[in-house]
């Protein structure tokens, strides 16, 4: 008898296990637990990196990012139970220069047109200090490019990936990442629809199409470290830059307080950059497995 007992209690705590198991293991729970992480991280060290001056801040930032990537790659490991190819040693280099490219592309030919038509002058900030203003614009951009882009294409996309394919989890994160602006300086429906389909979809693309969140990284990083430079508003963040600039004719042109991603211009290169990347992710059958 006593054995017996011994076996059902046993096999009640393996079935209580079982289940604790599944639910760690659930894509929107491992998710929803990678999210809180990855914040909590970016809450404690984010005021440490905005008091700290100079090239501290830059240290402080580097460090933010690299707890952020352990934190994801535990919850992946862990919980998740899955490999983590899309944070690859091999070739990382190379992908984040790619993608840094990449944005700086993008970035520089939606400001030459937007001041072709007339819609943005800059005059050098002659009382700028330069390297203030690289080291604060390196900053913002690096932490916001590694922090964004583990949740959004690693957790956020990866789950919904799982349970219901790559189509959806590229609408679900993109509509989700201009929503997640909605609170910005400037910030209007229209933008939050432009941001989703010029930041949302194109960096979505981008990882399909590389593999990896390097090059979605080096992407964002230097599409943002470009408009802080430039002295233009990042997703209504305005930031002193090495320019100041003054914006002339219709939001629609120019963004308005919004900044760069309010504007049509980058809306429309953006999707000339995403259809090829898409392309070539489905031409190349480098989807996700799970692809549907």
């Amino acid at each position: 008898m006593k054995k017996r007992s011994a076996h059902k209690e046993h096999s009640q705590m393996d079935e209580k296990l079982s289940k604790w198991n599944l639910f760690w293991h659930f894509p929107i729970i491992w998710m929803i637990a990678g999210t809180i992480g990855i914040i909590l991280v970016d809450a404690l060290i984010r005021p440490l990196v905005e008091q700290a001056p100079g090239l501290v801040s830059l240290l402080l930032t580097l460090t933010l990012g690299f707890l952020a990537i352990m934190v994801y790659m535990l919850i992946m490991k862990y919980l998740a139970r899955r490999s983590i190819p899309e944070l690859s040693r091999k070739g990382a280099g190379v992908e984040a220069v790619m993608g840094a490219l990449t944005g700086l592309i993008f970035i520089a030919l939606s400001t030459i047109i937007i001041v072709l038509l007339g819609g943005y002058t800059f005059q050098w900030a002659n009382d700028a200090d330069t390297v203030t203003v690289l080291i604060v614009s390196i900053e913002a951009a690096l932490g916001a490019a590694i922090v964004e882009e583990l949740i959004f294409r690693g957790l956020v996309f990866q789950a919904i990936n799982k349970l219901l394919g790559t189509w959806t989890g590229l609408a679900v994160t993109s509509l989700f990442f201009g929503i997640a602006h909605l609170g910005n300086t400037g910030s209007t429906l229209w933008s939050a629809f432009a941001l989703s389909l010029e930041a949302g979809l194109l960096l979505g693309a981008a990882y399909l199409w590389r593999r990896n969140l390097w090059f979605v990284m080096g992407l964002h990083f230097s599409w943002n470290a470009l408009e802080g430079l430039l002295g233009i508003p990042v997703s209504g963040h305005s930031s002193a830059g090495l320019f100041i600039v003054k914006v002339h004719g219709p939001s629609l042109l120019t963004g308005g307080d919004f900044g760069l991603e309010g504007s049509v211009v980058p809306v429309i290169i953006s999707l000339l950059i995403s259809i090829p990347m898409l392309y070539g992710a489905i031409r190349n059958r480098n989807l996700p497995p799970n692809f549907t």
